[in-house]
């Protein structure tokens, strides 16, 4: 799709800046993280020039490292709980990190602050992530339409077509509304909608859909459809919706965060008056206390049973080719029954390949190889593609005679002038459907039933040769779909493409359980039954058709070769596109999670003995410290484990 001056110039600008606002967006979009890091920087300085630094410098200093590395968590904190007035796990944090420097802990304070800013960059670096699927979309829908009106063309915005508008739709340009073709014929790319790589052939009273390519010919369609509510809008709407949505383990935290604050602040205003009214104890003592029940009691150890150990897990899994986009998508994964794939560039290559041919007889077969071929050379459509690579596989070289009078019959095929005879290549009503059906004792029967796409070559009268195209299945996917059933799930195909082909790309790929002539709104309805019937389901895909079942999916996956929307849309990305990879992360995941309940398990059973111990005032601040350090760097290491 060509730019738009304005998008032209606006790159001319960009790039005399010297790409200066890309830069600022990337520090504005990473300013989390980056804070986290500095302030973690000057932490571990700090510990190590101790014995060198004055006092008021190395107050200072955690100063420093408290104001970077806390500043978005505490404002993020403070506002929640003015918005909400409820108090959240942001402002335990600064009540123990202010705790803990009261009682003249300044690093333990400072690395709690690090820890928990850590780990929330990470997660609205996620979150940034996941929004720009939607521009993503946006950017394929034309903002521009050509008008027929008065017999005069005029480009309107988009926004302001309405039904039974006109509007002509050039060779390669994107249908901007839903309608149907009232005037001429062409190929459409649908793979923005289906999926599909085979462009499908359109002519007068058929439907075409906004988002989707007109590569050939040129047609006048009628507007069938608000703008705002075609079909590809609704593609976008239900990548929102998904994206809305939230997981049951993260509806669990926000429930549990607002009792555990709670219940650990009425626990430290209670041991800072009640052994002192009812046990005798100083006030100061019963203070002091307090202050340890709020560094011991402080979710440190807990953060770092998960953080550690996903990120560990993320760069295992990278290191394969399997990019994670945020530690809860690698968690889902190890819970998944069922997995639902999409047919084409998921299962199969994507590409259409030559897998049968025929020829009149053999002593023809390199001279129509070698004219067949090379009238196919001289086409951009993807079935041409095929044949024309197949010919040169078969001659050794690619496929070069002199062509004349080349012809291109919209949705039909190609004619030419080859050494004074006139050649057809093309469909079978192209070339006589009668002589086509009885070519090698009737093939073609054969071949469609198959779900293969059948090509004639016609020489003058005669039908001389019939090629089978189909999109084949990968290698890996069939290593890929018996490793899935051995660990117990159950692989789906969902496809746009019709039941004879599904069928056989299901059978081939060895799976039992498919779905055909699924559009995107069928896909997300199929997830949704599946979620029901298997409780938690991934998807699958790499097309812009598949976005809204990824994000409707638990674990939403992308093939790396996918379109931008996909990636941007799934939760995990096979970077080298090899599906077997997906049972290796299964296993990661499951790895994962138990080592992530041991370290839950651990550092709340040393919470649980620090705050009882500190109660009996059998420890005191430099063992309940070294307690609560202690078990941190237990549960980090314990998920560094994962690297390996």
């Amino acid at each position: 799709m060509a730019e738009s001056e304005a998008g032209k110039l606006y790159k001319k600008e960009d790039s005399a800046k010297g790409s200066i606002i890309p830069f600022r967006e990337k520090i504005k979009e990473h300013s989390e993280l980056i804070a986290a890091l500095l302030s973690g920087t000057i932490i571990l300085i700090t510990w190590l020039l101790e014995s060198y630094l004055s006092e008021p410098l190395w107050i200072v200093l955690h100063l420093i490292a408290f104001g970077i590395g806390g500043y978005a968590k505490a404002k993020e904190g403070i506002t929640e709980t003015i918005r909400t007035k409820k108090l959240n796990v942001e402002m335990l944090m600064i009540f123990a990190a202010i705790g803990s420097v009261l009682i003249g802990y300044w690093t333990e304070g400072a690395i709690l602050i690090f820890i928990f800013a850590l780990s929330g960059a990470l997660e609205t670096y996620t979150e940034n992530k996941s929004t720009k699927a939607i521009s993503s979309l946006m950017e394929l829908q034309p903002e521009e339409a050509i008008l027929l009106k008065d017999e005069q063309e005029k480009a309107v915005p988009v926004a302001s077509l309405k039904i039974n508008d006109l509007i002509l739709v050039r060779a390669g340009e994107r249908i901007p509304a839903d309608g149907i073709i009232v005037k001429g014929s062409t190929a459409i790319d649908e793979s923005a909608i289906t999926g599909e790589s085979m462009p499908v052939s359109k002519g007068l009273e058929e439907e075409v859909f906004a988002g989707t390519v007109a590569l050939n010919g040129t047609i006048t369609v009628q507007i069938t459809t608000k703008p705002t509510e075609t079909l590809f809008q609704k593609i976008i709407q239900m990548v929102q919706s998904a994206q809305e949505e939230k997981s049951p383990s993260q509806l669990f935290i926000e429930r549990f965060e607002g009792i555990y604050v709670n219940v650990v602040l009425i626990a430290v205003a209670v041991m800072m008056f009640l052994p002192y009214l009812a046990f005798g104890w100083t006030l100061s003592e019963s203070i002091y206390r307090a202050m340890v029940l709020l560094v011991v009691a402080s979710p440190c150890a807990l953060v770092a049973s998960i953080s550690p150990a996903t990120l560990s897990a993320i760069s295992n899994a990278a290191r394969k080719g399997v990019l994670f986009k945020g530690g809860v998508h690698l968690e889902n994964l190890g819970h998944i029954r069922a997995i639902a794939l999409d047919k084409t560039g998921t299962l199969t290559k994507g590409k259409p390949e030559v897998t049968d041919a025929y020829f009149l007889n053999d002593a023809m077969k390199e001279e129509i190889l070698r004219i067949v071929g090379a009238m196919e050379r001289e086409s951009t459509h993807p079935l041409a593609k095929a044949i024309s690579t197949y010919a040169a596989q078969q001659l050794g070289v690619h496929p070069q005679t002199e062509i004349l009078d080349m012809k291109t019959v919209s949705g039909f095929g190609i004619t030419a002038i080859v050494q004074g005879k006139t050649w057809k290549v093309g469909k079978m009503d192209f070339v006589g459907e009668k002589e086509a059906g009885n070519f090698h004792e009737g093939i073609y029967r054969k071949l469609a039933g198959e779900g293969k796409t059948v090509v004639f070559a016609k020489q003058e009268e005669k039908i001389v040769a019939v090629f089978a195209l189909m999109d084949t299945v990968r290698e890996s996917a069939k290593r890929a779909i018996s490793s899935l059933k051995a660990a117990g799930i159950t692989p789906i195909m969902l496809t746009g493409d019709h039941d004879i082909t599904a069928k056989a790309v299901a059978d081939e790929a060895g799976i039992q359980h498919y779905r055909s002539n699924c559009l995107p709104e069928d896909k997300v309805n199929y997830i949704k039954e599946y979620r029901k019937q298997y409780g938690n389901i991934a998807m699958v895909g790499d097309g812009i058709n598949d976005a809204p079942a990824l994000a409707s999916a638990n674990s939403g996956i992308a093939m790396g070769e996918g379109t931008d929307v996909a990636l941007e849309t799934a939760d995990i990305v096979l970077m080298k596109n090899d599906l077997h990879r997906i049972a290796k992360s299964i296993q990661l995941s499951k790895r994962m999670n138990r080592i992530i309940k041991q370290n839950i398990l651990f550092s709340v059973s040393v919470i649980i003995i620090l705050i009882l111990t500190n109660y009996f005032q059998i420890i005191d601040l430099p063992l309940g410290v070294i307690g609560h350090e202690g078990s941190t760097i237990l549960v980090i290491l314990n998920g560094l484990r994962l690297l390996k």
